[in-house]
């Protein structure tokens, strides 16, 4: 399995999604950067107050410290991965080939259909995949905006070791 492929693969999500991710991202970014700070874990401005007021003792180390640590820097990674996952989403939304030029120069070409938003396609290893190409980010390259008729047979060039990575080849579609 090629490294490249599987971030490729990786990445070629929010890019095909890229109107949801936009949303998803941009409000769930949010909300992780508020957890991701210091007193936003639930009881830790409790445990405070309770140090303050003599009710712990500093020198004991409770339990809550450490989940709540790890709360906060499981919430920074995420809120990280969502705004990676915003910039992506953005990007495919206006036309950037994120990652449909390389699944284009190193993708296996197969034939395949087109019905409505959805492509279905069988490899060389005789499995048959259905998966989305929306309107918003649609997984056509290099003519992004080439006219495709649904129930055409249309080229299909995917990632052997990821097939879910995939475009449409606007060259070989018949015209």
């Amino acid at each position: 399995m090629n490294p490249m492929d599987t971030l490729v693969w990786l990445v070629n999500f929010p890019a095909s999604h890229g109107y949801a991710m936009v949303f998803i991202a941009g409000f769930s970014t949010l909300g992780l950067f508020a957890l991701s700070a210091r007193g936003a874990v639930p009881g830790e401005a409790l445990r405070s107050i309770r140090e303050r007021e003599g009710l712990l003792h500093p020198t004991e180390h409770p339990r809550g410290r450490v989940w709540a640590g790890v709360v906060r820097i499981g919430a920074r990674v995420l809120a990280l991965v969502m705004v990676g996952s915003l910039v992506i989403g953005i990007l495919s939304l206006t036309g950037v080939p994120v990652t449909r030029a390389y699944i284009y120069d190193n993708g296996r070409p197969t034939t395949g259909t087109l019905e409505g938003d959805w492509v279905t396609f069988t490899t060389a290893e005789g499995v048959e995949y259905t998966l989305e190409s929306n309107f918003f980010t649609p997984a056509v390259y290099p003519d992004r905006d080439a006219f495709l008729t649904s129930g055409e047979p249309v080229v299909v060039r995917y990632l052997p070791s990821h097939p879910q990575a995939f475009v449409i080849d606007s060259d070989q579609t018949p015209r």
